[in-house]
């Protein structure tokens, strides 16, 4: 066992090329056969330590699982199972989750379960617990998944820096989302958060995102790390955390004004993938670096513009989307994607993502006209409402309107616009903006010096992570509906629904009639604060 577990060890530490090699000469050794032929003939001599660790060496040395070797080792561990000590059943559990089932090893897991739901109450090191719950994964049942938690809350208050990143990675591996747990991991890793690795940090994010838990304090601790050590970082790795901030939906401002200034200095970097990644993540979080918009969005479109040669259909619809998201019009790849549109390369009959990409090319096509330059505010917009059609999540606001207005025809709801928009709440005010305008009253055509007022309730996941800054398809959404002559009031759904009725009535109020809770001002993509 020593002879085993000391090449183990040895071998490990090697890289995978040098592991190819030593693994091959270990193989071929004549004591290795010799070794490994004793094992077989003394395992069921073997003590309960020796005969686990032998299994865990013998594994990940690459026997094969259907060898008799490690088939007898199976079996000597179920035989023996129930005098495993805390620690042996840590290192079993380790070495099972490596192997494929089969009949023994099944056998063996289930058994396995049983003891370990029947150990948990005596179990006090984190380090076992974590690696356990690691073990176990996702198709444990709920019932041994709760045990793990109430067992590691016990000993929550003596987590270390890495046993915390251990048991916030092992409930990722049990796909377990205990807040509680999550919590205490996230203040040790703040506390501690120069002292993780690359690697580490993006399986945190990653991890994050899994279990849909969202701590912007977390979000911020790691952002902040990695821009005050940005000039330590290679630029791909940078990508590579912009990336997993932006599939969480959180906005690391500061790095990502760093990260635009690296693009704008030196773009050769950016192959044509890290130019999409760059792209989707500032469009989707909606940021442009203060300063600097125009040169940041010329050194995209150039980058865009070398590939077009090369790029997909896809990739191009992608990246011009995202683009404009932003407000900006690559007219170079503007041109190029409509060509492939005309000859009808750009979505199949049979595209998988047919529909997906039918919404992406209608906002291409309505933000060319929309934020084109020289577009100018209609006098009249043709609209329809379907009042039928309030959905029961809308029903509070609607009532707090008729409470505040008097009558359902001050307001219009669920309206439908040009270019697919529609909003859920229309309010016309006089110029200004003193009296409520009753909607039948109004010449639609013609009369300039009426203020309209668009309410869009939303949810929280439309805003970036811990701000009530919107992403980029709600942004430009409310850049579109500015153009169309509509001053935009953007409410979270979730916090209105939490309200008194009577609460919800001064709310709105406040949204319609106060300069200070909604100045008429155009919203832009620079609204970074």
């Amino acid at each position: 066992t020593n002879c085993l577990t000391t090449v183990w060890r040895l071998f490990k530490n090697l890289s995978e090329d040098q592991q190819r090699y030593e693994k091959q000469l270990i193989f071929e050794h004549p004591a290795f056969v010799k070794l490994c032929q004793q094992l077989l003939r003394d395992s069921r001599r073997l003590t309960r330590g020796d005969l686990v660790f032998s299994l865990h060496a013998v594994v990940n040395l690459g026997v094969p699982q259907n060898t008799l070797l490690v088939q007898t080792l199976v079996r000597v561990c179920q035989e023996k199972l129930n005098q495993l000590d805390n620690r042996c059943i840590s290192v079993l559990a380790t070495t099972l989750a490596g192997l494929d089932k089969d009949k023994n090893v099944s056998a063996l897991q289930a058994g396995l379960q049983l003891l370990v739901e029947q150990r948990i109450p005596s179990i006090r090191d984190i380090f076992i617990l974590q690696n356990l719950m690691k073990c176990m994964g996702k198709d444990a049942p709920v019932f041994l998944k709760k045990k793990l938690e109430m067992a590691v809350l016990k000993e929550i208050d003596h987590l270390t820096f890495p046993n915390a990143v251990r048991v916030f990675l092992a409930l990722v591996a049990m796909n377990y989302c205990s807040i509680p747990i999550l919590n205490a991991c996230s203040k040790k890793i703040q506390e501690n958060v120069h002292d993780a690795p690359f690697r580490q940090l993006i399986l945190i994010l990653e991890g994050c995102y899994s279990l849909q838990y969202r701590n912007a304090k977390l979000f911020s601790a790691l952002a902040d790390y990695v821009n005050s050590t940005a000039c330590l970082w290679d630029k791909r790795q940078i990508i590579l955390f912009l990336s997993a901030f932006e599939t969480l939906g959180f906005q690391p401002n500061e790095l990502m004004g760093i990260f635009a200034e690296k693009v704008t200095e030196d773009p050769e970097f950016l192959n044509l993938k890290n130019l999409l990644i760059v792209l989707r993540v500032y469009s989707r979080l909606n940021y442009v670096p203060r300063g600097q918009k125009h040169l940041f969005f010329e050194t995209l479109h150039s980058c865009l513009n070398k590939y077009l040669p090369q790029i997909s259909n896809t990739e191009l619809l992608k990246a011009v989307y995202s683009l404009c998201i932003l407000g900006y019009l690559p007219h170079c790849a503007l041109d190029e994607l409509l060509q492939r549109d005309n000859r009808d390369e750009l979505i199949l009959s049979d595209d998988l993502y047919k529909e997906q990409k039918e919404v992406m090319l209608r906002c291409v096509k309505a933000c060319m006209e929309l934020d084109s330059p020289s577009f100018t505010k209609p006098a009249f917009v043709l609209t329809d409402n379907f009042p039928s059609l309030v959905s029961f999540n809308l029903r509070k606001a609607r009532e707090a309107l008729i409470e505040l207005l008097g009558d359902e025809n001050m307001f219009r709801q669920n309206v439908h616009l040009p270019y697919k928009y529609h909003i859920d709440f229309e309010i016309r005010m006089d110029s200004d903006r003193k009296k409520v305008l009753p909607i039948a009253a109004i010449d639609d055509h013609a009369d300039s010096s009426v203020q309209r007022l668009a309410f869009l309730f939303v949810p929280l996941s439309a805003f970036c992570v811990g701000t009530m800054h919107p992403q980029g398809k709600l942004a430009m959404k409310k850049r579109h509906l500015n153009k169309l002559g509509y001053h935009v009031i953007l409410v979270l759904n979730k916090k209105f629904q939490e309200m008194t009725n009577k609460d919800a009535v001064e709310f709105l109020k406040g949204k319609i009639y106060s300069e200070d809770a909604f100045p008429f001002s155009e919203v832009t993509v620079q609204d970074n604060n």
